[in-house]
Formats: structure tokens, sequence, C-alpha cells
């Protein structure tokens, strides 16, 4: 799925849109219940072995790409069958689905390529973000 697909269904583009959404409202409030916030996140990669994908997030230039087994080893089967559940999607899915929206909501979360000092993701902003660059592109597919 291209970023574009992902942006556009994250938005509403299709069916999925809405549990997708849920799904990164789900993720923020993950990260911002967690000790240290986004920190605790970038921690918590740093110690699965998976500190480089996280610091290209934060940083300004281009996204290494996560897979769901990836996610799944750094945040857990636990967690992500939570985040599936509070999001109203199969649990199987939810590893994939967050391989593809947590690049980019740590990206939207990091703009100046810098942790907010609280480490604390405000949804509106990560929001805005994403929906912004989705309108840009007039939610198409494919």
């Amino acid at each position: 799925m291209s970023l574009l697909d992902t942006l556009g269904s994250l938005m509403g583009g299709n069916a999925q849109g809405g549990s997708q959404q849920a799904l990164v409202s789900a993720a923020l409030e993950f990260v911002n219940n967690q000790p240290g916030g986004l920190n605790g996140l970038i921690q918590r990669f740093h110690e699965n072995g998976a500190g480089d994908i996280i610091n290209s997030w934060v940083s300004n230039g281009e996204n290494q790409p996560i897979s769901a087994d990836t996610v799944q080893n750094v945040l857990g089967s636990d967690v992500v069958a939570n985040l599936a559940s509070k999001a109203g999607i199969d649990p199987q899915q939810a590893g994939g689905l967050l391989s593809q929206i947590l690049p980019h909501v740590v990206n939207a979360a990091t703009p100046q390529g810098e942790v907010p000092a609280d480490g604390k993701l405000n949804s509106d902003t990560v929001l805005g973000a994403l929906g912004g660059l989705a309108s840009l592109f007039g939610n198409k597919q494919g």
C-alpha cells in the first residue's frame, strides 16, 4: 500500500477508514499513556533492536519501513491485541495496519525532527497533519 493509499484510507477513503482512524486514535492514546510518552516508545524501539527505524520517523529524512512482525516484537502481542480491540479490528490485521500507520503518526508528531518536550502526542496536530496530506490527493484510490 502506498503512502497515498494509506493516508486516503486513514481519512475515510474506503470502508476501512473508520477502523483505521480508530486505530490511529488508539495508537496515540497508547503512546501518551506510557511512561515518557513518545520518548518511552522510542526507548522501547531501541531496546528491541528497532532504534534506527523509529529514529528515521522522528528525523526529517525518509521513513524506514517496519514489518508487522517487528511491530509485534517491539510493542508486544498483548499491546497489539489491545489496540485492535479498541479500534474494533481483527488482531491479525492490527500489526500490519500499525506498520503502515506508526511511521506517519510519529513523523507527523515530530515535524521539526524533534520529540515534544513532554513526549506527548497532540492528536489534533497528528490527525491534522495526516488529514492535510490526504486532502492534497483527494482521497484517490490506486
